[in-house]
């Protein structure tokens, strides 16, 4: 048994309760946040630009999203009890495991588009 079904099974946490994404995709990081005694859970939204670890028990993935002109980073782990949920905003169509490139970008060059859906 890997860590990740070992840990599901003690704390009772659905492993598979996360959507597929991908990078590229926008998603929506629904993150719990502790301040003192009181917990709240802190919306993060912006595009996955890397993913680290596959599956794995320690797997992480990286969002960043631009904040009053400047572009925030954050990274969060996978299977972490923190992490509330996270929702598929958009498909993105990359053809780069990593999209660090969007870094130097800014305004229309940083959007990624969108995967075409066939109805």
């Amino acid at each position: 048994m890997n860590i990740v079904d070992e840990y599901t099974r003690q704390h009772g946490k659905d492993a598979d309760k996360l959507p597929k994404f991908n990078v590229g995709d926008t998603v929506r990081v629904h993150f719990r946040i502790v301040e003192g005694e009181k917990e709240r859970i802190q919306v993060y939204e912006g595009v996955v630009i890397g993913r680290n670890r596959g599956e794995s028990a320690d797997a992480t993935f990286t969002v960043r999203r631009v904040a009053f002109g400047e572009g925030v980073e954050r990274v969060f782990p996978l299977h972490s009890p923190r992490v509330e949920k996270v929702e598929v905003v958009r498909e993105g169509r990359v053809r780069r495991a990593k999209l660090y490139y969007l870094r130097d970008r800014v305004g229309k060059a940083a959007r990624v588009k969108a995967k075409q859906r066939n109805v």
